[in-house]
C-alpha cells in the first residue's frame, strides 16, 4: 500500500487517529499541519511517519506527488466557535478543502473530511444526516457555516473523488486535546475545576423546559471516532459516498457527565450553576443528538463507550500526566 495522509494531525482527534493507525501497523503516513504548532504541543511524540509536511504546502505538494496517497483524512480545520472572522474560516475551512477536493477528483484519491454537528444550529430542521435535510439547516456561528457550506459544495459537485464521505462529529472528548483551549471538552475543563476548586460549574438553563445542567448533548469518546474514521477507511470501496453523522445517537446531561466526573476521581458530586453569558445566550444549544441510522447502515456494529466509562478512561490518562 501506498501512503495515507492526515492533515491536522497535531490536532485532537487527528493525532488520536494517527496512533491508533501506527498501533494497527500502518507506519506509511503522511502527516500534515503547522509544524511551528507541532513543536508546541507534542501530540504527535511517538508517531511513526513517512514525511512531515506544511500545511500551506501540502496541496501543492499533493499536485505533484499525488501518486504517493492511497487515502486522505482531512481533520485539519479552525474549530474555533468564537471566531467571527468569516475570511479565516472561509480560507482554512472552506477554500483550502475545496483546493483539496480538486485535486482528490482529479488524481483520484478517497477523501475523508471532517464537517461537524455545529452545522446543525439549534436542531430545529432536526439531527438527521439524510441529504435531503442538509440544505436547510441553520448554523449559530461562522465556524459551523463554513463547514456547512462545504457540505453543500460537496453534495453539489457532479465530479467527485472516486469515494468522499464527510463526517459530522458531535462532542467528542478524550485524550491529547490540550491545544484546544477554550474549545477543549467540557470533561477537560471540569477535571481542572475540580483540581483547582473542588468543584464544577455548569451553565443555568434559560429556559423553562430544563432544569439547571439538564441541558443534552451527544458525547462521543474519541476513540470511538477514530474508530468510525477506521471503519470508513477499510470499507471505502463498498460504500456510499455522502454525510454521515458521528455520535453515540444517545444524548446525556452537563449534571450526568459532571456526576461521571466526580466519580472517575471517587470524590462527591459538587456542582455550582452559573448564567449563561448573555452574548451567548441566544446561541446555546439545549439539547444535540445524532440520528445513527446511516452509520449503523453500513455495518459499523461497534458500542459506543458509556459515559461514565469514557470519563473514567480520560480522567485516568489525565491523572498519569
Amino acid at each position: 500500500m501506498k501512503n495515507i495522509v492526515v492533515t491536522g494531525a497535531d490536532g485532537f482527534i487527528a493525532s488520536n487517529l494517527a496512533k491508533k493507525l501506527n498501533s494497527i501497523g500502518y507506519d506509511n503516513l503522511i502527516l500534515v499541519d503547522s509544524l511551528e504548532e507541532h513543536s508546541k504541543n507534542k501530540n504527535l511524540d511517538g508517531v511513526i511517519c513517512v514525511d512531515a509536511i506544511e500545511r500551506d504546502q501540502f496541496i501543492e505538494w499533493l499536485t505533484e506527488n499525488s501518486d504517493e496517497v492511497d487515502f486522505i483524512f482531512h481533520l485539519g480545520a479552525r474549530t474555533d466557535t468564537t471566531e467571527f472572522n468569516f475570511r479565516i474560516l472561509d480560507s482554512l475551512n472552506l477554500s483550502y478543502t475545496k483546493s483539496l477536493w480538486e485535486v482528490c477528483t482529479i488524481k483520484q484519491i478517497p477523501l475523508l473530511y471532517a464537517s461537524s454537528a455545529a452545522t446543525y444550529g439549534m436542531g430545529e430542521n432536526t439531527f438527521s444526516d439524510d441529504h435531503t435535510f442538509i440544505k436547510d439547516l441553520k448554523p449559530l456561528n461562522p465556524y459551523g457555516l463554513s463547514k456547512h457550506l462545504f457540505d453543500l459544495y460537496a453534495l453539489e459537485q457532479k465530479q467527485t473523488p472516486p469515494f468522499w464521505c464527510g463526517l459530522k462529529f458531535f462532542n467528542v472528548y478524550g485524550p491529547y486535546e490540550f491545544n484546544k483551549g477554550r474549545m477543549a471538552s467540557v470533561v477537560l475543563h471540569a477535571y481542572r475545576q475540580i483540581m483547582q476548586t473542588g468543584k464544577v460549574k455548569l451553565f443555568k438553563s434559560h429556559k423553562p423546559d430544563f432544569k439547571d445542567g439538564e441541558q443534552l448533548r451527544d458525547f462521543i469518546y474519541v476513540d470511538d471516532v477514530v474508530d468510525v474514521c477506521l471503519h470508513f477507511f477499510d470499507n471505502y470501496n463498498s460504500l456510499i459516498n455522502g454525510i454521515y453523522n458521528v455520535g453515540t445517537g444517545k444524548a446525556r446531561t452537563f449534571n450526568d457527565l459532571a456526576k461521571a466526573i466526580f466519580s472517575a476521581l471517587n470524590l462527591p458530586p459538587r456542582i455550582e450553576y452559573i448564567s449563561t453569558p448573555v452574548d451567548i445566550r441566544d446561541k446555546y444549544q439545549y439539547f444535540t443528538e445524532a440520528k445513527t441510522d446511516k452509520l449503523r447502515s453500513l455495518d459499523f456494529t461497534k458500542n459506543f463507550i458509556e459515559l461514565e466509562e469514557g470519563a473514567k478512561k480520560y480522567i485516568d490518562f489525565l491523572q498519569m500526566l
